[in-house]
């Protein structure tokens, strides 16, 4: 039977989101949400028992001591199950950052319109890890050969992927150790399907630990070279004014929203936006101009680097064209929601595909190559100019936030040092002060089965009043700039006395906005240098941080999940977990479960769990933060201690008369 129908309220905590839910259930058709509530999710496939893998099944283990008709036991199945989603998510980051290495070297060899290499710094910085020669050479000459070396990692076959020497040198080493460095991207991936053929790998434990060699080809591989050539191709990022929710889109443009994850796409059609011809179309189509908006990581993207709109996060794309303003809705891949095309239908809106690998019934497909990327770009627009006469009725939610994205890994390091001395150690004295007691990555998707924003926003707020500095990117960090909490001011009020202080004498927001879900690989470089700079321990797993994914839902989430933890750090995903088990049927079912905690924790010092209760979440961030501070011999967290300083303290005391403020601020009484 399925459950009761959620309202609107229950549904979203975001005020736009509601207003559109009642839109679509006032005109009858159906959203994720609608569909989440009336579609009851098979228990034994959620918990990782059901075995499809060969002819001989579908087999669901329900018995206690019950296998599969080949014998596989539910733990074998579990962690097949669990390798087969780890793959599946490093391949789609993956082949994203192979993408965007062919786009490096065609850019490099002169055969692409309309790309540039802006940011020539981060290319020389990222060329000399490799010892790629940079002096006396041009641009395009280091270009092509770290576009040789990135293309390469995918196919190489022995040896190790080369990013991983960005890792801390124990890390390395405990890598090595355990034989989990990936040996090739590609190579990891395809040996992940092998071994979870019928009759091929069958220990829990061996198939558990190519799952971290797997997420390691991610981490450490694919999505740091997409990270990489993102910032050498269309700049690091660095903090620039943004805004985020439907309200953004506008009533007198042509809005065309950008969804999915290649910048490739979404970069050249910012590009294209801005042509004096393709405005003065769209003026003659009737309208002011084209309104451009992103959704999901392409929001992102843009976001960070134009200052862009978004839209909103994953939940918001069906939204957007609930709006009934949208005229285009071009996609390229991952986390596109087939039901675009029909809902599309009651309105005017195209969904335009753009991808080789991605095509969906009844959308409109235009082919985009990076040779003839701008007049690709161009065409897309002109399209959506076309529709703009077919626009019917429109409720736009008055629903925008401000936010400030863009702290790259880069600019973080400026921001704490200047130019001449940029450094990490500022953050590292203030947690090792205890200003700040600890830091909290919030990261990931949105999930149509919990309240949309929710379990983020939550999290980000209770943990903000603790002094714990949260770092964002995906979806959630969407889900806080909608609520506010991306301005230097927003919140302050709400977070602890020592992260205020730091707040106000730094300028920044309690949440830093690091970029799209391949940007997580920033943190893993920042937790690197917090290592190398020095007073918090000689590895990721001794620093005081938590990652945490509170609405997640996709199998990138887990290989992301899989290589934090090789890494070194405690993951806490909200939500089931893929491999529970059924404990009032059977007993023996938490044993993948527990290997993916205790077993992980004893090899990696790293561990992944999963909590549906989101102050059982806030509980385990903050023991776990005030452990590794004790382990490292930091006085433990006061609140107390801090608060009096920083640019309100000061407001403050100009108030006092001088003796008053002398006393304050010195000691000093006059006499």
């Amino acid at each position: 039977m399925p459950k009761d129908k959620r309202t609107p309220l229950e549904q979203s905590i975001d005020p736009a989101a509601q207003e559109m839910l009642i839109r679509a259930d006032e005109i009858g058709v159906s959203t994720a949400f609608s569909r989440a509530d009336a579609m009851v999710p098979c228990n034994i496939g959620a918990a990782g028992m059901c075995c499809k893998l060969c002819g001989m099944g579908p087999c669901r283990l329900t018995k206690e001591g019950q296998t599969g008709v080949c014998g596989a036991t539910i733990d074998t199945i579990q962690a097949r199950n669990f390798v087969r989603a780890v793959a599946a998510g490093s391949a789609a980051h993956s082949d994203h950052g192979r993408d965007m290495a062919f786009t490096l070297k065609a850019v490099a060899e002169g055969k692409t319109e309309g790309y540039m290499i802006r940011d020539v710094a981060k290319l020389r910085t990222v060329a000399a890890y490799y010892n790629i020669p940079v002096e006396g050479r041009s641009p395009t000459e280091i270009a092509n050969d770290l576009a040789d070396l990135y293309i390469a990692q995918f196919g190489q076959q022995r040896g190790y992927i080369a990013p991983v020497i960005r890792a801390p040198e124990k890390r390395q080493k405990i890598w090595q150790e355990q034989g989990v460095i990936p040996r090739g991207i590609d190579r990891e991936v395809v040996e992940s399907l092998h071994r979870t053929h019928i009759g091929d790998d069958q220990d829990p434990e061996h198939l558990l630990q190519h799952t971290i060699r797997t997420a390691l080809a991610d981490g450490w591989g694919g999505s740091m070279i997409a990270t990489d050539i993102s910032d050498i191709l269309f700049g690091t990022p660095a903090p620039i004014l943004g805004q985020a929710n439907l309200g953004v889109l506008k009533q007198d443009m042509v809005n065309v929203v950008v969804h999915g994850h290649e910048p490739t796409l979404s970069e050249m059609i910012v590009a294209a936006s801005q042509d004096p011809e393709i405005i003065e179309y769209a003026k003659q189509a009737g309208a002011k101009g084209v309104n451009l908006a992103g959704i999901c990581c392409t929001a992102n993207e843009i976001l960070m680097r134009q200052g862009i709109p978004a839209a909103g996060n994953f939940l918001h794309q069906e939204l957007s064209i609930l709006t009934g303003a949208v005229e285009a809705m071009v996609v390229d891949v991952q986390c596109i929601m087939q039901a675009l095309v029909k809902l599309a239908e009651n309105f005017h809106t195209l969904v335009i595909t753009t991808s080789p690998k991605v095509k969906i019934k009844g959308a409109t497909h235009i082919e985009f190559d990076e040779h003839h990327a701008l007049t690709i770009a161009k065409q897309i627009l002109r399209t959506a100019i076309d529709n703009f006469k077919n626009r019917g009725p429109v409720q736009i939610p008055n629903a925008r936030e401000n936010l400030i994205p863009g702290f790259s890994h880069e600019y973080i390091n400026y921001m704490l040092g200047g130019s001449y001395r940029a450094s990490f150690r500022p953050l590292n004295d203030a947690i090792m002060t205890g200003r700040i007691r600890g830091v909290a990555a919030i990261v990931g998707c949105n999930n149509p089965r919990s309240t949309q924003d929710y379990l983020h926003t939550y999290v980000v707020k209770e943990l903000l009043k603790q002094d714990v500095l949260v770092v964002q990117t995906g979806c959630g960090a969407i889900a806080s700039a909608k609520l506010g909490l991306l301005l230097g001011e927003a919140g302050l009020d709400q977070v602890g006395p020592g992260l205020r202080e730091i707040c106000e004498a730094v300028g920044i927001p309690p949440v830093l906005h690091m970029g799209s879900c391949v940007d997580n690989t920033r943190i893993l470089t920042v937790l690197t240098q917090m290592v190398e700079d020095g007073g918090l321990g000689d590895d990721i797993d001794q620093i005081p941080a938590v990652g945490l994914a509170p609405e997640w839902m996709s199998e990138k989430a887990l290989s992301i999940g899989a290589y934090c933890v090789a890494s070194g750090a405690y993951v806490i995903f909200g939500g089931s977990s893929p491999v529970s088990g059924m404990p009032d049927r059977m007993s023996d079912s938490d044993a993948v479960l527990h290997y993916l905690t205790e077993g992980w924790e004893k090899i990696y010092g790293g561990k992944l769990e999963f909590d549906v209760d989101p102050d059982s979440m806030i509980q385990k961030t903050l023991e776990h933060i005030d452990r590794k501070r004790a382990a490292l011999g930091l006085p433990a967290y006061d609140p107390e201690r801090f608060g009096r300083s920083g640019d309100a303290r000061i407001l403050e005391l100009e108030q006092l008369p001088l003796a008053e403020r002398r006393a304050a601020l010195y000691g000093v009484t006059e006499k």
